[in-house]
């Protein structure tokens, strides 16, 4: 029976996305397929197989060792701020982001980050039929981040076409950033967070290649990288350290701000009609959880957490998860939680416009111009990546 939902499901998500297609005839199945095929196998040997069990651990271990050379310097500066036994989410999930940083810094001024950008997006050019550009800033999203991603492209930003431009800001709104993986790890099962990070890589090319189809000219496949003006050693250690702060003080603030405005509202919408909002956006959305495989008895609770993610941010979304996470079984809880891991909610529209916008204020008005399209793409990619887990959980 699950087999029967999730093919229902892949293709009800395929439906839609041909719904949205500016192009139908241009559409290629045959990579389309290709990929489809590519991310159940990934799905099954990561999650069904002793190869995937010693990969993920060794991955989820990898950061359990960064997290914990970053504890000592956070104890260093907070140490005894916390009472005994507590455990402050900004402390232990937020500051740590600030080491992993550091460390993508190093690995980007040694030219290592790059060259695997690269190598990696010029073997995934081979397979989804796209340009090097598209594959290269897939990857790039993945490593660096949807807004820094941007910058390594610069020189070609402002020559493309809206619909080169619609697939780069996709797969950067597809993906989640590596410095805040061992965040996500702290909350959801390592080997989900991996899971999702793989299969949404691909995802984002083929819910792009429904949507936005189109074929690149050999002449103007070209891949120009901007490399980042040379600094020393000591001030690249201060700019990411100071990057990684940031985004640990910005997504602290988004929490307080995102949570206490869930709170106020949930309690609103009891008072006056005895449901929460969360509950209504749960029936809502419980269609889509459904088609995710989540069994019948879940599929309410399943929608809440996918709407709050879809209104606020994966953050808020995990917190909840992780308080009535009981509730679920084993196979509905990795279904969600392959779900939350991308950055397809509301406030990246503004990320992405902006940080375009910042480079190249035309193409920053086009990508405002299609946010809402884009939102629509990447909340695709991850129910897709979510019902090709189905397959195999």
């Amino acid at each position: 029976m699950k087999y029967v939902i999730a093919i229902i499901g892949l293709l009800v998500v395929l439906g839609l996305a041909l719904l949205a297609s500016n192009n139908k005839k241009q559409v290629r199945y045959r990579p389309i397929i290709l990929m489809i095929v590519i991310q159940i196998i990934l799905a099954a040997l990561l999650l069904n197989t002793e190869f995937g069990l010693i990969f993920i651990k060794w991955i989820a271990n990898i950061f359990v060792k960064l997290l914990d050379y970053a504890q000592q310097g956070i104890s260093f500066v907070f140490g005894g701020i916390a009472n005994k036994g507590e455990s402050p989410f900004f402390l232990n999930v937020l500051l740590p982001i600030v080491f992993i940083s550091v460390l993508i810094g190093i690995f980007q001024y040694l030219r290592i980050l790059p060259l695997i950008m690269r190598g990696i997006g010029f073997v995934l050019s081979k397979v989804n039929g796209m340009g090097k550009l598209e594959s290269y800033n897939a990857v790039a999203s993945l490593m660096v981040g949807q807004s820094e991603v941007f910058i390594t492209v610069k020189k070609q930003l402002s020559h493309l076409p809206a619909h080169r431009l619609y697939t780069l800001c996709a797969s950067a709104m597809s993906t989640v950033s590596m410095s805040i993986v061992g965040a996500y790890m702290t909350m959801i099962q390592p080997k989900y967070v991996v899971t999702a990070l793989i299969l949404n890589l691909f995802g984002g090319f083929i819910i792009s290649s429904i949507i936005n189809p189109y074929r690149v000219d050999s002449k103007e496949d070209i891949l120009e990288i901007q490399e980042e003006e040379k600094q020393s050693f000591f001030e690249m250690l201060g700019e990411y350290i100071l990057d990684g702060f940031k985004v640990a003080i910005i997504v602290g603030a988004m929490l307080i701000g995102f949570v206490a405005l869930m709170a106020a509202i949930n309690n609103v919408f009891s008072l006056i009609f005895g449901i929460s909002f969360q509950q209504i956006l749960g029936y809502i959305f419980s269609p889509f959880a459904f088609l995710m495989g989540i069994p019948g008895s879940e599929m309410v609770k399943a929608g809440g957490i996918m709407a709050t993610k879809l209104v606020t941010n994966e953050f808020v979304a995990m917190i909840d998860l992780t308080k009535i996470q009981a509730s679920f079984s084993p196979r509905s809880l990795g279904i969600i939680s392959v779900f939350l891991v991308s950055f397809a909610n509301f406030s990246s529209i503004g990320i992405i416009a902006g940080a375009v916008k910042g480079l190249s204020e035309k193409q920053g008005n086009t990508v405002a111009r299609f946010g809402l399209k884009l939102l629509y793409g990447a909340t695709l990619v991850s129910v897709l990546s979510a019902i090709i887990v189905s397959f195999v959980v």
